[in-house]
């Protein structure tokens, strides 16, 4: 699976749980977001949600790990995170 095809599930994903969840947004970084990806590469996914929760990041994990078929890392994006990760997701995240 590429990366059109991972941004095309996380756009369906976002249309249909942006409410329940209160997704602001939702994007890729990382290996996949560089086309760098290899067949046993991980997914990151950076989310921004307007009540950060722990279990409904976990919650959006499970779901993205179904539908994308791979393993998923998870990341909130918040003011308060680590600023090396915060400025490499700035760098190369692509939003759907």
């Amino acid at each position: 699976m590429g990366k059109k095809d991972i941004i095309k599930i996380l756009r369906n994903y976002k249309k249909e749980f942006a409410n329940q969840y209160n997704i602001l947004t939702i994007g890729i970084f990382g290996s996949v977001a560089r086309d760098e990806a290899g067949d046993e590469s991980d997914v990151d996914i950076v989310v921004c949600i307007s009540e950060p929760d722990f279990f409904i990041l976990a919650g959006i994990k499970d779901d993205l790990e179904y539908r994308l078929n791979k393993s998923v890392d998870i990341v909130s994006y918040r003011d308060s995170m680590n600023p090396f990760l915060k400025r490499r997701i700035d760098s190369e995240a692509v939003y759907v």
